[in-house]
């Protein structure tokens, strides 16, 4: 049995929120701040990666 890769997109804010997209099957809308050093993070409950555009290519 194997597992999916999470998902990443690429953002264009260091600011974003994260509510799964999945609608009623998502999960409650998370604030994540991008590290302006490393310039990704991850959602603590899907898992999303999220990477600035400026990081893109980098992480």
């Amino acid at each position: 049995m194997t597992i999916e890769a999470p998902e990443t997109k690429v953002v264009d804010t260091y600011r974003i929120a994260c509510d799964g997209g999945e609608g009623a099957l998502g999960h409650p809308r998370v604030w994540l701040s991008l590290s302006h050093e490393t310039g990704w993070v991850e959602c603590p409950y899907c898992d999303c990666k999220y990477v600035h555009r400026d990081f893109e290519g980098k992480v």
